[in-house]
């Protein structure tokens, strides 16, 4: 059974964006995309919400990104993606496919299917709904050193206590610590 990983990154102080959705308070240097660029290797599908998604399109088929980051944008460009929105109208970045309903049932669906295991990226709404079904099998968080005092905190939404094991942990020499947890 594939599993399916939430990757993301958070401050100190628990939140994924600040209070524009800016990220421009992420640590990332050779050694993250480094890491980065083996966690896409790992995987067969990335999973979005609406939000996550087209800042993402937007973002990895442009020149912009191609010409600083050609390996990142090379993989999150020609893998996979399925985005969950009941808003959207098209999922058009290369590789995508919409799902407009039953974010859960999808996900449970995909798990039973063969091939290597699926990421979610950011994508908090959806990501705090698939905790509460009990849909994700690792928890990856890069806790990044810098707290913003104020934002969009990532598991809003969750309404109820997820005890979680400590698989283990890396630091990173920007400051960035992945903690990985799976759900007991």
């Amino acid at each position: 059974m594939r599993k399916l990983i939430l990757f993301n990154l958070m401050t100190l102080d628990g939140f994924f964006a600040d209070s524009n959705r800016a990220l421009d308070w992420h640590v990332v240097d050779e050694e993250f995309r480094s890491f980065a660029s083996q966690q896409l290797d790992s995987v067969d599908t990335i999973l979005f919400g609406r939000l996550t998604y087209q800042l993402m399109a937007a973002y990895w088929p442009s020149q912009a990104a191609i010409d600083s980051d050609p390996i990142i944008a090379r993989q999150m460009n020609q893998t996979p993606k399925i985005v969950f929105s009941r808003t959207l109208a098209s999922a058009d970045w290369a590789n995508s496919r919409l799902v407009k309903e039953n974010a859960a049932e999808e996900v449970a669906r995909l798990k039973q299917q063969p091939g290597k295991d699926m990421i979610l990226f950011g994508s908090a709404n959806l990501a705090a709904s698939l905790a509460q079904h009990s849909l994700i099998d690792e928890f990856r968080i890069m806790l990044n050193p810098v707290v913003l005092g104020g934002g969009h905190p990532h598991f809003q939404g969750v309404t109820r206590r997820l005890p979680m094991k400590l698989l283990n942990t890396r630091v990173f020499n920007s400051g960035n610590v992945l903690l990985a947890y799976q759900p007991k």
